[in-house]
């Protein structure tokens, strides 16, 4: 194997892959420790500024970084998205090496979601909001509004993989997939 062979099967780049493991371990950090008092209330706060940290960072990333790592090589129309879904559904959709229309849109919502979460979070803690329930029960629902997505998106991981037979999982931990063949999207 040649070594530009090699770099052609490379899609996640370190960073977009520390990025996404980071925020794996503090949002589920985050939630085990989650409460509103006492010591595991202060990791709780500093998991979900970490989040937000990261967040912020693949933000970044997502703008200036690698091809594969850019929103623009990913994220697609409302329009786009619906009709690769339906061609999910039919078992017709082609195989993306990057993201495919319905896991850019996972993205987006996961990152809008962990950014309004830590946000929500941290108005709680300020002078200004410190003890308004309504402000809880919000950090509360988008609390419950992650999990729901992380589950979607592990859905979408599995069945993906399953219909392409690719290891999404690792791919996310190595970077590389499998070359683009016939109708792949590139």
């Amino acid at each position: 194997m040649k070594k530009n062979e090699l770099k052609a099967w490379t899609v996640w780049d370190w960073p977009v892959r520390l990025l996404h493991w980071s925020l794996v371990l503090t949002v589920v950090s985050a939630w085990i420790l989650g409460g509103r008092s006492g010591r595991l209330g202060e990791w709780h706060e500093w998991l979900g500024y970490a989040a937000a940290a990261v967040v912020v960072l693949r933000l970044i990333w997502g703008a200036c970084g690698s091809r594969y790592a850019r929103f623009r090589q990913f994220v697609r129309a409302p329009r786009f998205t619906l009709r690769y879904g339906r061609q999910v559904l039919h078992g017709e959709a082609p195989r993306y090496l990057g993201h495919n229309p319905l896991g850019g849109a996972m993205v987006v919502l996961l990152l809008g979601c962990v950014g309004a979460l830590s946000l929500s979070g941290w108005l709680y803690t300020t002078d200004w909001l410190w003890g308004y329930e309504w402000l809880y029960q919000v950090h509360f629902v988008l609390g419950w509004l992650l999990v729901g997505l992380v589950a979607l998106h592990l859905v979408g991981v599995v069945l993906t993989g399953w219909q392409h037979g690719e290891n999404l999982v690792r791919a996310m931990l190595t970077g590389r997939k499998a070359a683009p063949q016939n109708d792949d999207v590139a």
